[in-house]
């Protein structure tokens, strides 16, 4: 009978006997939290992994541990740069990863920021939506023929896709009042969606995609929140909480955190996650549109898996950076 992992697994619980030897993979954003915990462990089970980081002096220095255990158990650990806010850095990081024609059997797309405040990126795009999606939907697509038949794409997305649906008439908040959160959402529900479209082309290869959401975590994405706005979203949820006669809010450590990306990446079947949202090592149920739940409460909003909103926001991410791929 398969293991059953919950929200207190760590990414050694999820990843106990398993062996990555011959694997390779890539884990974008491994210079802080989650994308270094993710890399060391599957590094640490013997993975070939590559490591994906805007800033490459920061990655090296945050990646000592990774390269410790990846020496000590057979696995290798290397860096490439890639920033997401420019299409010119990402088309670069691509082209050179396809030029050397190594092959992936799994790419988890992990980088991202979160509730930043208003601004663009170097293609003009609003900043969140475009760093957290169409950076990664121009990169993962143009690498798309490296990753090996029964291969996966894991999206790292969140609950916070419940902030907000896609807006593809205004993704830049051209004419929308910008709201960090919303925005937040809206590239959330972008990492699902594209997940969804990625999986119903590549399937048929055996190629599966999926979506994670990590949980509540204390990481650097949290650094463009105010503390104390921060203290009273946790005064709320524990609220919330006690209301339901249950304990205070408390949030995932790192490895735990991880552990999802990992179980849906290298354990978990193709076909289970294959065009899913994960939670806490599992497939996640979807919640009705008109059904208020907490930040922390499980559970996947209808319009993030969609498959027509997903066909549409794809056509309009090919619009938006002007490549096409089919």
């Amino acid at each position: 009978m398969a293991n059953v992992f919950g929200a207190t697994s760590i990414t050694e619980d999820v990843l106990s006997g398993v062996n990555l030897q011959g694997k390779r993979i890539l884990v974008t954003g491994v210079s802080a939290g989650l994308g270094i915990e993710t890399a060391r462990s599957l590094a640490a089970h013997g993975a070939q992994v590559v490591g994906a980081a805007r800033d490459l002096t920061k990655a090296e220095a945050a990646t000592a541990q990774v390269r410790t255990d990846a020496a000590a158990h057979g696995g290798s650990f290397e860096l490439v740069a890639l920033d997401l806010v420019s299409l010119k850095s990402v088309r670069a990081c691509a082209d050179a990863l396809l030029a050397k024609g190594e092959p992936f059997d799994v790419v988890i797309a992990n980088a991202g920021v979160m509730a930043t405040p208003f601004g663009h990126t170097a293609d003009g795009f609003e900043t969140q939506f475009g760093t957290n999606h169409l950076g990664h939907f121009v990169f993962v697509n143009r690498i798309a023929p490296l990753i090996r038949a029964g291969g996966r794409l894991v999206n790292l997305s969140s609950s916070g896709h419940r902030f907000s649906n896609v807006d593809l008439e205004d993704p830049n908040f051209e004419r929308t009042p910008y709201d960090p959160f919303a925005a937040y959402g809206r590239s959330k529900t972008a990492n699902i969606l594209f997940a969804v479209a990625f999986d119903q082309r590549h399937r048929q290869r055996g190629v599966r995609a999926a979506a994670v959401h990590p949980g509540g975590i204390q990481t650097e994405l949290g650094r463009h929140i105010d503390p104390s706005h921060l203290q009273a979203m946790v005064d709320q949820i524990s609220k919330q909480l006690a209301a339901e006669g249950k304990g205070p809010f408390q949030f995932k450590t790192i490895p735990q955190g991880a552990a999802t990306s990992v179980w849906a990446g290298v354990v978990a079947s193709a076909d289970e996650i294959g065009g899913q949202y994960c939670e806490n090592c599992h497939v996640g149920h979807i919640v009705a549109d008109d059904v208020t739940i907490s930040p922390i409460s499980e559970g996947v909003r209808g319009y993030a898996l969609d498959p027509k909103n997903a066909e549409a926001l794809w056509k309009k991410s090919e619009e938006l950076v002007g490549e096409s791929f089919e």
